[in-house]
């Protein structure tokens, strides 16, 4: 099975390339079997330890095996030539160099893939990384990808809401370290001997996205008997829909985290914060997406109402049980966007029934942006942890902080003689405990949870 997949200038080719189906390509298969065996030899930091291993000529054979098959994969991929070829040299000098921390700067900026958005192209990408909600080590991976770009995405995206960092991808096949929960690709956590001058793309795998989507928030929905409108249960039941309404929802929210009353942006510049820093930037880049995907809708565009459906459903429904709780800002993001709903009588929990109000969300929605925003504009003439301390307070508004807490205590408990950045070893790991609706749930949908890791299309059992 083969594939006719247009190639750009200063992308390796110019005219057609025939591409196979990569996960039954021969020299994928290679790639990914070296790959696997030089993981399992990798420290935590990528090096390779040789003390005391027998290992170092069978080692050095898999990396021939994985250069010449990335060498290989570049004569079926001429649009990623330049950076499959950039990827070899990487390897290459990682043997040469006695395989120590992996260096993949040079193919770091050899990649392109917002560059060309082309519906359907491939992508094989080879990397020492990080994984979001993976493996914290700086492991070798390959994957082989898609780029999801629809037409009505890239006129979106021409329209005026425009994102060209965004790279939105599907699953092909991958090594062991996506086997996870990851559902990112940074190269930000890539392995290199120094950052760039700056980074031109982001990733993010709408499939699995979808497919995560769909299982948890269907049990979630069965267990709490929520009633979902008729266009909200096709979604859930439609797999391309979902990655489509992920496709968009990711290239709104992306774009919102440099736009508006910026007192500063933990993201773009890796301030080391207190979680529900993070927490509120993440919650208030959803609630200007969800507007955005209103205007969408009235515009024309039908998407625009999948995005809104998946946004809140998600929010509210799984990211609040998934992931542990150590400094997880995802799930604070959903347990604050679920309080101040049912605050504003837009959620309730009733009888052992969820209910909620589709026709108020978008102005309670609109409410609590105007609280953030209202946020954001006071802090540009606060100090750092006078902000912080604001931030904690607007939090506490809506959901209880742990009894133990230093910071709800108040400046008195906290060391103001140090550092900003120290005080967030006082924040606790679960600053902000799930409350009883959130502490239910969880336990009732831990196997489900547990079930979507290295999802790429959704459980049908899970929905059962």
């Amino acid at each position: 099975m083969t594939s006719t997949v247009p190639t750009g200038p200063g992308l390796g080719s110019t005219g057609t390339a025939q591409v196979p189906a990569l996960a039954t390509a021969e020299p994928w298969l290679s790639l990914k079997h070296s790959v696997g065996e030089l993981r399992a030899f990798q420290c935590a930091d990528g090096s390779v330890d040789f003390e005391g291993r027998p290992d170092r000529e069978r080692i050095g054979r898999l990396l021939d095996d994985a250069v010449a098959a990335v060498q290989d994969l570049a004569g079926l991929l001429p649009h990623d030539a330049l950076y499959l070829h950039a990827v070899a040299k990487d390897l290459r000098r990682w043997a040469d160099d006695g395989f120590g921390v992996p260096d993949f700067l040079d193919s770091l900026a050899a990649f392109r893939p917002a560059a060309q958005r082309t519906d359907g192209l491939p992508h094989v990408v080879v990397f020492a990384t990080r994984l979001m909600n993976g493996d914290p080590g700086s492991f070798l991976e390959a994957l082989a990808v898609r780029v999801v770009w629809p037409q009505w995405l890239a006129d979106v995206e021409r329209a005026g809401y425009d994102n060209p960092l965004v790279v939105p991808l599907a699953f092909e096949d991958f090594t062991d370290g996506f086997d996870s929960h990851t559902a990112v690709l940074f190269p930000e956590s890539v392995s290199v001997r120094s950052a760039p001058p700056s980074y031109d793309w982001g990733a993010l795998f709408c499939d699995r996205e979808a497919a995560r989507f769909a299982t948890v928030v269907s049990a979630a929905a069965k267990t709490l008997r929520l009633e979902l409108p008729q266009d909200a249960r096709e979604l859930l039941t439609d797999h391309e829909r979902c990655m489509h309404a992920f496709a968009l929802w990711d290239t709104l929210h992306d774009r919102s985290h440099n736009k508006g009353s910026l007192p500063f942006d933990p993201f773009l510049v890796r301030q080391r914060c207190p979680q529900w820093i993070y927490a509120l930037e993440e919650l208030r880049c959803e609630l200007r997406a969800h507007r955005d995907a209103r205007h969408l809708e009235r515009d024309g565009v039908p998407q625009a109402r999948d995005a809104q459906f998946a946004l809140v459903l998600d929010r509210l429904l799984r990211f609040p049980v998934t992931g542990e709780r150590d400094g997880n800002y995802d799930a604070l993001c959903g347990q604050l966007l679920f309080a101040y709903l049912h605050r504003h009588q837009a959620v309730d929990w009733w009888d052992n029934v969820l209910t909620i109000n589709w026709e108020r969300v978008p102005t309670v929605l609109d409410m609590l942006l105007g609280e953030l925003e209202s946020l954001y504009r006071s802090g540009v003439n606060r100090p750092k942890v006078v902000h912080w301390a604001a931030a904690y307070d607007l939090v506490c508004t809506y959901l209880s902080p742990h009894p133990a807490s230093a910071w709800a205590q108040g400046g008195r408990a906290l060391d103001l003689t140090e550092p900003p950045r120290n005080l967030v070893d006082d924040v606790l790991p679960d600053e902000f405990p799930l409350g009883l609706f959130y502490a239910m749930l969880a336990r009732r949908l831990r196997t489900v949870v547990a079930s979507v890791k290295g999802i790429t299309t959704p459980l049908e059992t899970a929905r059962g």
